[in-house]
């Protein structure tokens, strides 16, 4: 009997990964057992400043702001089934360091389950809990630093 999957596209990505495997092992060998589930601890949080400056109005002053176009793309990531864990983790980062409370990050994923479905957004759901729970809050100025 021979092991060989009868689909050749599978014996193809079969191939690529192993040789991608390979290829890290002989790079950089720390990096050989990296997983994409830990991405998002090794990426850096943006400042809300430079957030609105990149994503919100500083190019398209009618354009959306930068928490609210977030909150978009944490939307769609739902809607995909939540399988990007570690993006879902980054981008509702993002969006609580852009301003999002709680609980417009859960009205986001809940509005989501009209599209993904409620498994898609139990999932968001208990990833952004998790994150929430994990991630100190951003230091926002009170009213007397502000003037």
């Amino acid at each position: 009997m021979t092991t060989a999957p009868d689909n050749p596209f599978e014996a193809l990505m079969r191939q690529s990964q192993s040789m991608t495997q390979d290829w890290m092992k002989a790079m950089q060998p720390a990096m050989a057992g990296l997983a994409a589930s830990g991405l998002d601890k090794m990426w850096p949080t943006v400042p809300g400043e430079m957030l609105e400056a990149f994503l919100g109005k500083q190019f398209n002053p009618e354009g959306l702001e930068a928490k609210t176009r977030l909150l978009l793309m944490l939307q769609g990531l739902t809607i995909q089934g939540a399988l990007a864990e570690a993006q879902i983790r980054l981008t509702l980062r993002h969006a609580v360091e852009a301003g999002a409370t709680g609980q417009e990050v859960a009205e986001t994923i809940a509005s989501a389950a009209m599209f993904g479905g409620v498994p898609a957004m139990n999932k968001a759901m208990a990833l952004a809990r998790e994150a929430m729970e994990t991630e100190p809050a951003p230091a926002r100025p009170t009213a007397e630093e502000e003037d």
